[in-house]
């Protein structure tokens, strides 16, 4: 059965050294639950600028729907300046005060809110208080609704109240390696393991799943049960790594929804973030044949060194 998932965030231009690609992780985590088969939803505002137009236009191509996307006439579409490591690794100039940062509270808004399967919402979209005020009236319009938290720490985009209260308001909270060890000093964990935070983290918060993953190692997962699997990574060929996270969200969340285990979850989200690490590109298109067919046989596997 298909199901709705509301994504609330960011779209903005992703402007990489050789081109601009529409990205930011709510837009992704929803493109690649909608091509899953469920209903994705984006909620974000554009500005009434160039950008915005071709942004919105791009959204309709690949297959969103534009309903809930709002027009801001003197803020401008959200931009973000992208440079990579010499591991492919990128790195984020996020430009302050854009359009994103105001998405106002509306009837429709509410509506949709209350009827979702899932929520998925982050941090930087919490920066400025108009679209925090919208994004907290809406969890707390949606009782039934799964709330999953991309953590997503960018840099001068959050503060530790901010994280304390999107824990506080999700189920499922998804961070990477090193927002897990930012975590753990912001909270005063003490770091020994990923898994041990991640239990820490789950009791502090009543949070049914806690998942970090591993850029090319994986990832890790723990249930509130105490259910816990890490799936190593996949020796692929790595174009670049925009969008490979959000996809293994979406994955993860797409299984979740359909009363699957933790591993389950967590080996389609694998699957979906390799096949998207292997393309340039956030928005890069995956099939279901392409998952279907993804063969593990004979693939190197990347094991993180704790779970050697």
């Amino acid at each position: 059965m298909k199901k709705t998932v509301v994504s609330f965030g960011e779209i903005l231009w992703d402007i990489l050294p050789s081109c601009r690609v529409l990205g930011g992780a709510p837009f992704n985590f929803v493109f690649r639950v909608n091509s899953l088969g469920d209903s994705g939803l984006i909620i974000s505002r554009l500005g009434q600028d160039s950008p915005g137009q071709k942004a919105v236009d791009k959204v309709s191509t690949l297959g969103l729907e534009t309903t809930y996307i709002q027009w801001d006439a003197s803020r401008p579409t959200g931009t973000v300046q992208v440079s990579f490591d010499q591991h492919k690794n990128p790195d984020y100039l996020i430009v302050p005060q854009v359009a994103y940062d105001h998405i106002q509270l509306t009837d429709s808004l509410l509506d949709i809110a209350s009827k979702a399967d899932c929520i998925c919402f982050g941090t930087l979209i919490q920066r400025e208080g108009q679209s925090r005020d919208t994004l907290r009236r809406l969890l707390e319009n949606s009782h039934h609704s799964l709330k999953f938290c991309d953590i997503n720490l960018r840099k001068k985009c959050y503060d530790r109240d901010t994280v304390a209260f999107s824990l506080d308001s999700s189920h499922v909270v998804k961070m990477n390696e090193d927002e897990a060890r930012q975590l753990a000093q912001m909270f005063g964990f003490s770091y020994r393991s990923i898994s041990r935070l991640c239990e820490q983290l789950v009791e502090r918060w009543s949070l049914r799943y806690c998942l970090v993953t591993l850029a090319q190692y994986g990832a890790y997962a723990l249930s509130e049960s105490g259910e816990e699997i890490y799936v190593p990574g996949y020796g692929i060929e790595l174009a670049d790594s925009l969008g490979a996270g959000d996809a293994f969200s979406a994955g993860f969340i797409h299984e979740i929804l359909r009363g699957a285990t933790v591993a389950q979850a967590c080996g389609l989200g694998n699957i979906m973030g390799a096949l998207v690490a292997a393309q340039k590109g956030a928005t890069a298109v995956v099939t279901k044949e392409d998952i279907d067919g993804f063969g593990t046989e004979g693939i190197a596997l990347n094991i993180h060194q704790e779970f050697l």
